[in-house]
């Protein structure tokens, strides 16, 4: 296995992917770049360590530790937007969610060099998803938890403050309804906001995977990470991003999220 791919196999019919918590960046490209921390910015920052409880459900994980600046293992790899008409970024990011150039100038990836970072990481996590997928699909109906998070205000990509919780299945297609309405009600019994297919309505992995007619229902979970870490009330800079993980703060999230978890599995075992 590469050493950069986590894959933690359970048994209960849950899979998470962590598409976005990785930071690591090969050193080749890493001098090519504008500066590491812009590299690194526009991680999920801190995500698997807030769904760690998630061990006690017996789920399965799947996480690239590879940056999304070097690839983004949740977008089409043949360049269709999935939002088309509003900003978003591509299979290999030139600029952050803030619009700042990644690459130095005449740094960019060519064409060779994306299918060459296609080949090496995005192939490996996704066959290591449809890996899981079809040893537990072999036992009964599996749900794909894609687990996301991002800053609360990044005016660029949506206006005002994003809810707390974000649920995406793509206007009703990659999941069974119920399991949408399960995670829906199980958001908002905690009184924070949250919304069903709103700016974030699931990336290339939920619909991809999600084939809810042959027993595959994957949903996304993008969260605004005031839940867990202090967003900077200003200007986002080295000096005050990434903020570090609360886990007093995150407590009413994880409690939440637990909950989502656990009406996942429930769809999936009724």
């Amino acid at each position: 296995m590469q050493d950069w791919l986590t894959i933690r196999e359970g048994a209960s019919p849950l899979i998470i992917g962590f598409p976005h918590t990785g930071t690591a960046i090969p050193a080749e490209i890493e001098a090519r770049m504008t500066s590491p921390w812009l590299a690194r910015k526009d991680a999920d920052w801190w995500v698997d360590r807030l769904y760690d409880f998630a061990v006690e459900l017996d789920a399965t994980f799947v996480r690239t530790g590879i940056s999304r600046s070097v690839i983004d293992v949740n977008r089409d790899p043949s360049g269709v937007s999935l939002y088309p008409g509003m900003t978003t970024t591509g299979l290999c990011p030139l600029e952050t969610f803030d619009g700042e150039s990644l690459y130095r100038p005449g740094q960019e990836p060519d064409q060779a060099e994306i299918d060459a970072r296609r080949a090496a990481f995005f192939d490996p996590y996704h066959a290591a998803l449809q890996g899981q997928i079809d040893r537990l699909r072999a036992k009964g109906p599996v749900v794909l938890y894609d687990a996301h998070s991002i800053r609360s205000v990044v005016p660029r990509l949506f206006e005002g403050e994003l809810p707390q919780f974000n649920i995406g299945d793509n206007g009703g297609t990659t999941c069974d309804g119920a399991l949408t309405q399960g995670v829906e009600a199980a958001c908002a019994v905690s009184g924070l906001s949250h919304i069903v297919n709103g700016r974030f309505r699931g990336g290339w992995t939920t619909r991809h995977y999600g084939q809810p007619a042959s027993g595959v229902h994957a949903i996304q979970m993008e969260l605004a990470d005031r839940g867990y870490m202090v967003d900077p009330a200003g200007p986002v800079d080295e000096t005050n991003w990434p903020s570090p993980y609360e886990p007093a703060r995150a407590e009413r999230m994880r409690e939440t999220l637990r909950a989502v978890l656990t009406a996942c599995i429930d769809f999936a075992q009724a």
